[in-house]
């Protein structure tokens, strides 16, 4: 099986015998030779290759990656990554992995316990459990800064399925964490009796996910991450990392290089073979390959160049409209300079001839002195922003009165911002059951 198209056929063949029902270990001593002709490192691109043609779902691919990953974890435990600075982003991202491998393998430990438990034991496991789950909630924010800050590097270069099949495994990892973790604590209060041999078998299957992922974030995706990006990309990656936040006690000043942060946009998005000279054999081989590179240019000439992204007048506008709210910005004399009409709310009824209008004066005199007390508060920084709720007619509406900062802290303005409630306050039931859990 040397050929690409050979191998993508015997992968459709396997994917095919997981939907017909047949197990990892079946078709694990059925496909074994086959299936180590392929690299631990190459099935990533045959997967996107498969994705890319509308052959196979990304729902298919996780299930593969459980045989693929199966036949390779005895040579891949040996696999390090060498020479990482500590402090580095990277570093700091293997420290939490770490830490997430080692509580999941405890929550697997307890399973098993509590899988031989009598009743008159189970509550206490459970208790025990139900602390493990809290800490491993935390794990959403690892994988939040993989899914937002990492990823899009790997994207850039056309490294499409293997972003995807990672960010559903993370999913599903995490959507049966918060299942759990709500089913334990709630029959912790009622104290309901516990089919505990079923929620064993289910921990121990969530332990086994959390901690598969761990192994192919350490062994995998790591070196490959490793080995692709540059200095200036990992320097983004930590400034942006940094605002996020790590689950562990890291240092974030450790690592100091000197160069400017690259954003995925700023990139050229190619493998050079500088590159490809330092990668693994199996690798090598595997990028060496036309990949579809995502050659995007973002920032076109007109744009405005604004700290989060770029738009045109048009744009800005569009959005403008777009937003179910309304606003009113006025500047450090307090002298209104601009305000926004929504097409999908409906705020206060205004006109472009307040433009140049004093804040204090588009309110009713009763209430002069009221706003310019509320504003001086939030102009000498005694608050950042002040909420009021006030009805007109049968509309119920919330007013956010907010401080408006430059990059250094300083007063450019106060925005005020007008949403429309009703519907939420008076429908809050059928609102609560239309919320989705991401």
């Amino acid at each position: 099986m040397s050929t690409n198209l050979e191998k993508i056929e015997t992968l459709k063949t396997i994917i095919k015998l997981l939907h017909e029902g047949k197990s990892v270990q079946e078709l694990k001593e059925q496909y074994s030779d086959l299936l180590r002709q392929v690299s631990p490192l190459e099935i990533p691109f045959l997967e996107q290759q498969l994705v890319r043609e509308g052959l196979v779902s990304v729902n298919d691919i996780l299930k593969l990656c459980d045989l693929h990953v199966e036949l390779f974890r005895e040579s891949l435990e040996t696999r390090t990554l060498q020479g990482v600075p500590s402090g580095h982003p990277l570093d700091l991202l293997m420290k939490e992995n770490d830490w997430i491998a080692k509580r999941a393998e405890i929550l697997g430990m307890y399973a098993s316990s509590l899988l031989a438990a009598d009743q008159a034991r189970t509550p206490g496991l459970l208790e025990n459990i139900n602390r493990i789950l809290g800490d491993l909630k935390k794990l959403r924010l690892h994988y939040r800064k993989l899914q937002m800050i990492v990823f899009p590097y790997l994207e850039r270069r056309g490294i499409i399925a293997v972003p995807r099949v990672l960010w559903g495994r993370e999913d599903q990892a995490l959507r049966k964490l918060r299942e759990l973790s709500t089913e334990i604590d709630s029959k912790l209060k009622s104290k309901e009796a516990i089919d505990h041999k079923n929620l064993a078998g289910r921990l121990l299957e969530l332990s086994r996910e959390i901690q598969d992922l761990a192994f192919r974030e350490a062994k995998i995706l790591f070196p490959a991450l490793w080995t692709l990006l540059g200095e200036g990309e990992w320097v983004a990656i930590h400034e942006i990392a940094g605002e996020f936040g790590y689950i562990v006690d890291v240092d974030i000043h450790a690592w100091k290089p000197n160069v400017e942060p690259v954003l995925p946009y700023q990139i050229k998005p190619i493998i050079t073979d500088e590159q490809l000279a330092r990668v693994p054999e199996e690798f090598r081989q595997v990028v060496a390959e036309k990949l579809v590179p995502d050659d995007y240019q973002v920032n076109r000439d007109g744009d405005l160049n604004l700290s989060t992204g770029f738009l045109d007048k048009v744009e800005l506008e569009g959005i403008f409209k777009a937003l179910p709210l309304e606003i009113t910005f006025a500047d450090t004399n307090r002298r209104v300079r601009l305000f926004t009409k929504s097409e999908t709310a409906e705020g206060f009824p205004r006109a472009k001839t307040i433009i140049g209008r004093r804040l204090e004066f588009c309110h009713p005199p009763r209430l002069e002195n009221y706003v310019k007390l509320n504003v001086e508060k939030l102009e000498r920084g005694q608050e950042r922003y002040r909420v009021f709720w006030t009805r007109m007619g049968d509309r119920i509406l919330r007013v956010i009165v907010s401080r408006v900062n430059d990059s250094n802290g300083q007063l450019v303005g106060i925005l005020e911002i007008v949403e429309d409630f009703t519907e939420i306050l008076n429908n809050r039931d059928e609102i609560l059951k239309k919320v989705v859990v991401l």
